[in-house]
């Protein structure tokens, strides 16, 4: 379905039948299953952003974005294999832990390394203010085009950031939580604007980032207190 957030779209298949069947999934493989839609929420807003500004005239950003994206399709490819359709988030759990660091040509855990990441991402995403959410051309370009109010939002049927982007704060991680979210600390991010248009539909992805890497710190701390291989 959306071959851009592939961990998340599996994840959900997982979910329906976990619920159908009475499932229990183990903590650890819950938590890896955080890392990996956060992982994966990371990459595909990426994309949407580095294209987005492409679109409108800015070409430095999309190859900032990608670079940041190919870090996080590595690891995708260290845990499961593949970088872009993956098999990894499955029935019950998931396939496999991280890999161990003896297995790794660094001798790093993957946990340490995404660990190390999170700062400098942070100040990626500062540059991508830089670049696109404070510049003058971008947000001309954006702002007040493709406007959708809130009943537009709901008649359209739409979700995830383009439901938050015309300012209604619901996010089913939060309304449903699913995959021990509730027990971690992250804000639902809405357009404090609340226009809809084609700017707020770009902030709140970025802003979701941002949360994001909070999550991704969360779970690797809790990954670190849980015993490996019961995923």
């Amino acid at each position: 379905w959306d071959y851009l957030a592939a961990m998340s779209n599996n994840l959900v298949i997982c979910l329906a039948v976990e619920k159908l069947l009475g499932v229990e999934v183990p903590d650890r493989a819950q938590y890896l299953r955080v890392l990996a839609a956060e992982l994966q929420r990371v990459a595909s807003h990426l994309v949407f952003a580095g294209t987005f500004g492409l679109d409108v005239g800015a070409m430095t950003p999309f190859l900032y974005c990608f670079r940041e994206r190919e870090k996080i399709l590595d690891w995708f490819e260290e845990i499961c294999g593949a970088r872009l359709t993956y098999n990894y988030i499955r029935i019950g759990g998931v396939g496999w832990d991280l890999p161990e660091p003896k297995h790794r040509k660094n001798s790093k855990s993957i946990e340490e390394e995404m660990d190390q990441f999170l700062p400098t991402f942070s100040q990626r995403l500062d540059e991508l203010d830089d670049l696109l959410t404070n510049n003058k051309i971008f947000r001309a370009r954006t702002m007040g085009v493709g406007a959708m109010t809130e009943e537009q939002a709901y008649s359209y049927g739409c979700s995830g950031p383009y439901l938050r982007a015309s300012g209604i704060s619901y996010d089913v991680r939060t309304a449903q939580p699913y995959c021990n979210y509730e027990q971690l600390d992250f804000n639902v991010i809405a357009s404090p604007r609340a226009i809809g248009d084609c700017f707020d539909r770009y902030w709140v992805r970025t802003q979701e980032m941002r949360e994001s890497l909070k999550l991704i710190e969360q779970v690797i701390l809790k990954l670190n207190e849980l015993p490996r291989g019961n995923a």
